[in-house]
């Protein structure tokens, strides 16, 4: 069967990111960056209820105690969607005024692990990587990037993925899951602007790594090995983040950031900035980590 793309809902946003899905309500959540908010749709009704927050949501992950670990520009919170409440927990660049706080997932080890990005055009090379714990411990992974991104984990927790949107490369280190202790690093992938520079990712039960090519356009899917499997083109320009997502984890999401002009959009105001369902890939996803709280 060919891949076909189509919309998944009739709402679009700014910048969507960060597809997640919730088996324990059986709901997709998904981040507008720009509208700094996050969204959560009822799986069953397609109903959407949205939480507001001060700043730009990069990222946020599930925790084991039904709150949200949400990255909010130099800040990690812990939010209470029941309530409205929330904590902060750590904060992270706060002496660097242009970079704020991008991809974030909570890993095998039950830590948010979450980068920033320089917001100036073109960036320098001043974010990083983080992992943040539940006793508010942060540990700098990785320094001198422009813009991470691309967490992910392979199905049995030992090797995490992790990109540099604006150079285009993914790199895959060994990983301790009980730890969350990295190892030996390896050049996994390098991307091209024609290719598609590398956005969120996501892992499949057989261990593919599905990239969006927010340059080209496209869906990547990548073997274990580093092997371009699929090149999916995407009706809009600028494909963010997939997410293996409902009951059975066999529907593919895909989200995407709104232009006011797309070319390869046929009604670019109404399809770009959203949400898309990527048929025909016979896959499924893994179970979403839960941030360990205590």
């Amino acid at each position: 069967m060919a891949h076909t793309v189509t919309r998944f809902l009739d709402t679009t946003y700014q910048l969507a990111e960060c597809p997640t899905w919730d088996d324990r309500h059986n709901r997709l959540l998904w981040a507008d960056i720009q509208g700094r908010t996050i969204q959560s749709m009822d799986w069953a009704s397609k109903d959407i209820t949205s939480w507001q927050f001060d700043n730009e949501v990069g990222s946020f992950g599930l925790t084991d105690d039904d709150r949200l670990i949400v990255s909010v520009w130099d800040k990690i919170l812990l939010f209470d969607p029941a309530t409205g409440d929330s904590e902060v927990l750590a904060e992270i660049e706060t002496d660097k005024p242009t970079t704020r706080l991008n991809d974030g997932k909570v890993g095998p080890d039950g830590a948010f692990w979450v980068g920033t990005m320089d917001t100036k055009s073109p960036r320098d090379p001043i974010a990083g990587l983080y992992r943040v714990n539940g006793s508010s411990d942060v540990e700098e992974i990785r320094d001198e990037l422009q813009c991470s991104n691309g967490l992910a984990w392979t199905p049995d927790g030992t090797y995490m993925y992790h990109s540099d949107t604006s150079p285009g490369w993914i790199e895959c280190y060994s990983f301790d899951p009980a730890t969350g202790t990295l190892g030996s690093k390896m050049l996994y992938a390098q991307q091209t602007n024609n290719t598609g520079r590398p956005d969120g990712a996501t892992v499949d039960v057989e261990g593919n790594y599905w990239s969006a090519g927010v340059s080209a356009g496209v869906l990547n899917c990548f073997s274990a090995n580093g092997e371009l499997l699929h090149a999916i083109k995407m009706p809009v320009q600028k494909p963010t983040m997939p997410c293996f997502c409902g009951p059975e984890l066999d529907q593919l999401v895909v989200t995407s950031i709104r232009q006011e002009s797309d070319p390869t959009s046929t009604d670019a105001d109404c399809m770009s900035g959203g949400l898309f369902l990527v048929e025909g890939h016979g896959q499924k996803g893994l179970e979403t980590y839960r941030f360990k709280t205590g």
